[in-house]
């Protein structure tokens, strides 16, 4: 009996990244096509069979909406051919912020995220650096939960930082940074931020000791980079000798290229989950594919994914 094919395949907003993992697989990327109408309804066609096969679509879901629904068409395509098992691999998971009701009647909306893409036909999700953990509890169906932390530490050790400080930019990214902490046998502060509504800080304070440690920021997303960079301001005000930061996802919307440049970061590093728009020197990326693709070979094979992750 022949062994399913592996075909992975792109929407729009992930073709560098998917081509990256493709090519780290040892295969080239499967031929689909999005066929735009004037009235900016579009269809997603696979150009090759995928009948019985293992698909694989890697497709960011960063704004606009556009890229959710690629994304989902593209599973409901490869459901109607007949694939064989569908794995949405979504490095970036847009939504994720909306896991919860903070105020009263708003949506759930990574929760009913989970829930199109279950619908649509998807067997399985691998994604990256979810915003919030639980949020795999959302699936009722198997979930890959890569951790960056396996892209970035090898940075962090290759720069041989002396008296290194890990610190969160805020309260909820405090187990993310004691687990890096941990791994470096380091000391760890939090940044408590006060907002006042959605990407307005009202006021912030460090807990913990800075004075004359060089620092390293750990969250999950940059998006206005507001935080970060008040974060990496306050702390070099209390005696750091320097700041860098390190983000998987990065959004980087509104003023955040001109936030970054302007301030007091010796870089920030982030993760190829969302292609950046502008060119900015204090960023370099790291690329996620070499990670996505022995996790989809291990998928594929029905092997443990645990190997991916360092462990402290």
């Amino acid at each position: 009996m022949l062994k399913s094919g592996v075909k992975i395949f792109s929407g729009n907003a992930s073709v560098e990244l998917a081509e990256k993992i493709a090519g780290f697989y040892g295969r080239d990327l499967g031929k689909c096509v999005i066929q735009k109408f004037s009235d900016g309804e579009f269809q997603p066609k696979f150009d090759e069979s995928v009948r019985g096969d293992y698909v694989f679509l890697v497709q960011s879901t960063y704004a606009p909406s556009d890229n959710i629904m690629e994304l989902l068409m593209m599973i409901d395509a490869a459901r109607r051919a007949s694939a064989g098992y569908i794995t949405a691999v979504i490095p970036y998971f847009g939504y994720a912020r909306q896991d919860r009701k903070d105020k009263p009647r708003v949506s759930i909306a990574s929760k009913l995220m989970a829930n199109l893409l279950a619908k649509s036909g998807a067997n399985r999700i691998m994604t990256m650096d979810l915003h919030a953990p639980q949020i795999q509890g959302f699936f009722d169906i198997p979930m890959d939960h890569l951790d960056s932390s396996a892209i970035f530490i090898p940075y962090i050790e290759n720069l041989k930082i002396e008296n290194l400080t890990f610190a969160s930019p805020d309260v909820g990214s405090t187990n993310r940074v004691r687990e890096v902490a941990s791994y470096f046998e380091a000391e760890m502060v939090i940044c408590d931020k006060q907002r006042k509504r959605a990407n307005e800080i009202a006021s912030m304070t460090v807990i913990g000791d800075v004075r004359d440690r060089n620092i390293v920021l750990i969250d999950d997303i940059c998006d206005t980079a507001g935080t970060l960079t008040k974060s990496a301001a306050m702390l070099m005000d209390k005696g750091a000798k320097s700041v860098r930061a390190f983000c998987t996802h990065p959004v980087l919307s509104g003023k955040a290229y001109e936030n970054i440049e302007n301030s007091v970061l010796s870089e920030l590093v982030v993760c190829d989950t969302i292609p950046l728009r502008n060119h900015c020197d204090k960023i370099k990326v790291l690329s996620t594919a070499q990670l996505f693709s022995v996790a989809i070979r291990n998928a594929h094979e029905n092997k443990s994914i645990n190997s991916l992750f360092i462990h402290s």
